[in-house]
């Protein structure tokens, strides 16, 4: 699996704190051994964002994904649930 990370996604994880990072980090390992792990509560979304997945890194916070052509995976955006707005 390639991951591919936004210009979006980029940004907004460097405003996360060292603490918010270190647990991004840890839910991507997990996601690149097994995308449909329990721990990572992935759902398909729906409305403006039906093409796209999440998962949660915490209580609070998600990253938005999109499954791609020939096993890439576009990392979207990280945050919380306002992301959905």
């Amino acid at each position: 699996m390639q991951i591919i990370y936004t210009t979006e996604f980029s940004r907004r994880f460097k405003k996360f704190s060292k603490e918010a990072k270190l647990q991004a980090v840890e839910k991507e390992k997990i996601f690149r051994k097994n995308p449909h792990d329990s721990k990572l509560k992935l759902n398909k979304l729906s409305g403006k964002l039906k093409d796209c997945w999440a998962f949660s890194i915490s209580y609070s916070d998600r990253i938005i994904i999109e499954f791609g052509d020939n096993d890439i995976v576009y990392f979207q955006t990280i945050g919380d649930h306002d992301l959905y707005k």
